[in-house]
């Protein structure tokens, strides 16, 4: 198995550091920091990083097709414009449901939005917006909804929610959106923490960041074989995500929530954001498409 090295580029100090998504015609990373409610954007030319404040927790932002962002709320969809701040809320499929959020969530190749909830055991859900904005709920009795990916044949999506310590796999139909036929893809140790964010490359294997592991692996979904791991000094390694001109860098963000006073001190970059050379290309970003 290969093994490579995670470098700082970012010591954000994150209380929750999730979501990473390159934004190609910008050539930025957007990130959330969830807990604080901030949507981030990262400039690796300059390693600046400019904080952008929603007021409102904040799981997933996805690029829209029309300018801005969509975003995974405590409460539901919302359209959020960086340049004057503005937030419209646009949907709340869990407003008769206390005490969860939305989480991690990620676009399908046609541009529609999948996003999950966390919450008490069996209380989630996974859930589609579509470029109309109509909601389909997709999966429950989901703990913690968190990574997807989708080939780059487009007829599979993979998921995790996050308790189950599995990579499930699903047959995609890319002209309705629908999931059908589960399997588990990759079944993952104990021993590896628990499965967090989800990145694809272009050759179909899954890049998962890895909750109390402080890594990131690579995974052959077709053989639940491990095939590479990226050492990141933060145990809590939360997501990855493909970046820079060529989508050949991997970057990954971490979080300080969990750890413990001396946790802290012997991981004084946690929360910080990393990048390293994995050798392989991400699949194309998809954006919002409504």
């Amino acid at each position: 198995m290969i093994n490579l090295e995670a470098e700082l580029v970012l010591d954000a100090k994150a209380e929750l550091g999730e979501g990473p998504v390159w934004h190609p015609a910008q050539q930025r990373l957007y990130w959330v920091d969830i807990t604080r409610a901030e949507l981030h954007s990262f400039d690796p030319i300059a390693r600046q990083d400019a904080v952008y404040s929603v007021h409102h927790q904040v799981g997933c932002a996805v690029i829209r097709a029309s300018g801005g962002f969509i975003l995974g709320l405590h409460n539901g969809f919302a359209a959020f414009d960086p340049i004057t701040g503005s937030l419209t809320m646009l949907a709340d499929p869990e407003s008769r449901t206390t005490g969860n959020r939305f989480n991690d969530g990620k676009c399908d190749p046609a541009g529609r939005l999948f996003a999950g909830t966390l919450g008490k055991p069996g209380t989630a859900s996974l859930y589609r917006l579509d470029a109309n904005l109509h909601v389909e709920p997709m999966l429950r009795n989901i703990t913690c909804s968190n990574g997807l990916a989708w080939s780059t044949n487009h007829k599979t999506c993979y998921y995790i929610d996050t308790p189950t310590s599995q990579i499930a796999a699903f047959d995609y139909d890319i002209d309705t959106g629908a999931i059908a036929n589960r399997h588990i893809a990759v079944e993952i140790p104990a021993a590896d923490g628990l499965p967090d964010g989800m990145a694809i490359d272009s050759e179909d294997m899954l890049w998962v960041g890895r909750w109390g592991g402080g890594h990131v692996i690579r995974w052959d979904p077709k053989t639940g074989r491990k095939l590479a791991r990226i050492w990141v000094p933060a145990s809590q390694s939360t997501s990855c995500a493909f970046g820079g001109q060529n989508l050949d860098l991997l970057y990954i963000t971490s979080a300080r929530s969990g750890l413990t006073t001396h946790q802290l001190e012997s991981q004084p970059h946690a929360g910080g954001l990393f990048v390293a050379e994995p050798g392989v290309s991400g699949a194309p970003v998809h954006g919002f498409a409504g």
